[in-house]
């Protein structure tokens, strides 16, 4: 017996298979995403935070009147540098001068009574030794002496007093700094009843940088110290870079000398003060500055461009293109920023490709093309199929 096939499911079965074949021929044409990586690669990063402060001068100083007179005339030039003892005005001396004799004069006539007094009193001494005084009379004798010689020690403290007066006619500066404007002006009557201030004077060099930092940014920077994943300097103090109005970098670095042991209730953060070095008095007190504080080093971190970085309700995680060619998610830790760049301190590896430029058109498990990644180019788009 014959059996005879037809041809119509031999046609179907044809056309299935070349529908098949074109199928994955036009798969294995698509070309992969093409994606731009960077390779980390660990390495010690400054633990920086950039903060805005105000300057102050480390010492002020008010220059005023301590003695009552008429002001004579201003020293110094307003503005200037002036050094410690330096004459900055002159009060009228001529009615201390006065004073001065005349408790130089008192003081002569002490002592005269003293000489009188005690001349006396030696030869009452030596009559009542024969028996020729009464011990009332002697005891009146040596009393006059000790009287006069306590006057002349009153009338030489008065003679210091006055001579004192006398020096404070001629005002000085009482610190080394940069004298400020004249308050009062010459012919006016100073320091009737209280000391009235002529000017002052600032201590700029080395000068005060006062800011404040959240108190939660601290507490973290004590755990890292405590887990050792961040170090300070040998000097183990913090530095400070003051950045100037025009945007440019502070020659000179200072650093952190004091922090605050109470937090403001209205703020929650912690008053820090850093000390910097002013030789050509180029910071000036009250101006504010931005300033970079770094807090230590980062002993092992990567650096990760802004556009790595992805974040969704799980946390901040990047993309990588593995060695098998598949993308793959690993989750990271990145609290802190320097420049354009997170600071990774936790979740990646030696070597990890990162992926940072066309990462829309790639998800985990995927494959993809890994290229080096330029910061100026685009990012690359996916390209069409054939």
């Amino acid at each position: 017996m014959r059996f005879r096939i037809s041809p119509a499911p031999v046609l179907i079965f044809a056309l299935a298979a070349a529908g098949c074949g074109k199928a994955q021929q036009q798969q294995m044409q698509m070309p992969l995403a093409e994606v731009g990586v960077v390779v980390a690669k660990a390495q010690a990063v400054p633990l920086t935070r950039d903060l805005v402060g105000r300057l102050s001068a480390t010492r002020t100083a008010d220059v005023r009147a301590r003695v009552a007179g008429v002001l004579q005339k201003r020293v110094y030039t307003e503005g200037t540098d002036v050094k410690q003892g330096q004459l900055m005005f002159q009060i009228d001396p001529a009615p201390l001068k006065a004073a001065l004799d005349a408790q130089l004069a008192n003081l002569a006539a002490a002592k005269a009574t003293y000489t009188n007094n005690h001349v006396a009193a030696e030869r009452a001494r030596s009559i009542a030794d024969k028996g020729l005084m009464s011990k009332t009379d002697l005891d009146n004798a040596l009393a006059a002496e000790r009287t006069a010689a306590a006057a002349v020690q009153q009338a030489q403290a008065n003679v210091e007093t006055a001579r004192i007066n006398l020096g404070y006619a001629s005002v000085t500066a009482p610190i080394s700094g940069r004298a400020g404007q004249q308050q009062v002006t010459e012919g006016a009557l100073v320091g009737q009843g209280e000391a009235t201030l002529l000017t002052t004077v600032e201590q700029i060099d080395p000068i005060y940088v006062n800011f404040s930092q959240a108190v939660g940014e601290l507490d973290a920077l004590r755990r890292a110290q405590a887990g050792g994943h961040v170090a300070l300097d040998a000097a183990n103090k913090a530095k400070v870079d003051i950045l100037l109005p025009d945007g440019t970098a502070y020659a000179h670095s200072g650093t952190l000398d004091f922090s605050d042991a109470a937090v403001d209730a209205a703020t929650g953060a912690v008053s820090l003060r850093g000390i910097v070095p002013n030789p050509d008095r180029q910071l000036l007190p009250g101006m504010y500055v931005n300033l970079r504080l770094t807090l230590g080093q980062i002993t092992q971190a990567y650096l990760i461009p802004q556009a790595a970085l992805q974040r969704d309700p799980s946390g901040p995680y990047v993309l990588v293109v593995g060695a098998d060619g598949k993308v793959a998610r690993k989750p990271v830790v990145a609290d802190a920023q320097q420049g354009a760049d997170f600071v990774v301190t936790s979740g990646l590896a030696d070597g990890d490709k990162v992926i940072v430029s066309g990462v829309q058109h790639v998800q985990a498990g995927a494959p993809a093309k890994a290229t080096p990644w330029k910061p100026d180019a685009a990012p690359p788009a996916a390209k069409p199929a054939h």
